[in-house]
């Protein structure tokens, strides 16, 4: 039976067999590696990416779709039925025994909170290939000075070597999204041991000025006139 994308998830399901090749030989999975998927939706990159790492975690919200692919039974594959921001990146990593590479198509409405979740298991994540409105992705990827650097880029490059990698046209997604989407790779960088402190001091805060603390210098005074504004309006 067809699976309907459905509105409320902000479901666009890859559809495209030259772009799915492309990301998966962005992905480069190598078998024993920790491969997490978020969003899998009807399988499109997780039957490829299975077949190159023998072991994947999916991680899907909508129950018919981890319905149907717990219904493959294929080898391999473990089906988490959960919303991605209520999952704890550190246990599961622990429980794999392995720092995670993270794949995923993010639903566009609630991409920037996914980012910032993954932002806080970053320490035991070896990268992430993310799939993003192309207008975030270009934000995230932004160099100093340019015109789209703003906040979002500063609180993520901080933490992350990120690189705009692939442009998705609407065209390869059932249904069809309004805006262009893309393809980012974002690698941890390593962290001092006082940005780490304050990192963790500041994790479950959404207090934007308590965040730049745990910025490295250079991007301080950037970071604290995004903050600044944030706090005006």
């Amino acid at each position: 039976m067809a699976l309907v994308a459905r509105k409320r998830f902000g479901q666009h399901f890859l559809s495209d067999p030259a772009v799915i090749d492309r990301i998966v030989a962005l992905v480069d999975p190598r078998p024993g590696e920790a491969l997490v998927e978020i969003g899998p939706g009807r399988g499109a990159l997780t039957a490829p990416l299975l077949r190159r790492c023998a072991a994947l975690t999916v991680i899907e919200l909508d129950r018919d779709l981890a319905a149907r692919l717990r219904a493959r039974a294929a080898p391999g594959l473990r089906v988490i039925e959960a919303d991605v921001l209520d999952l704890d990146f550190h246990a599961l990593a622990q429980e794999l025994r392995a720092s995670l590479r993270v794949v995923g198509n993010l639903p566009y409405n609630i991409s920037t909170p996914i980012l910032f979740h993954l932002l806080g298991a970053a320490d035991v994540v070896v990268d992430q290939h993310l799939m993003l409105q192309k207008e975030v992705a270009q934000r995230i990827a932004a160099p100093a000075g340019s015109r789209s650097y703003g906040r979002l880029s500063v609180m993520l490059q901080w933490r992350y070597a990120i690189e705009l990698e692939l442009p998705v046209p609407p065209g390869a997604f059932v249904p069809a999204p309004q805006v262009d989407s893309a393809v980012i790779s974002m690698r941890p960088l390593p962290v001092a041991p006082l940005d780490a402190a304050l990192s963790d001091n500041c994790s479950n805060s959404s207090n934007a000025s308590c965040r730049v603390i745990s910025m490295p210098r250079a991007a301080i005074p950037t970071a604290r006139r995004c903050a600044f504004r944030s706090r005006a309006r």
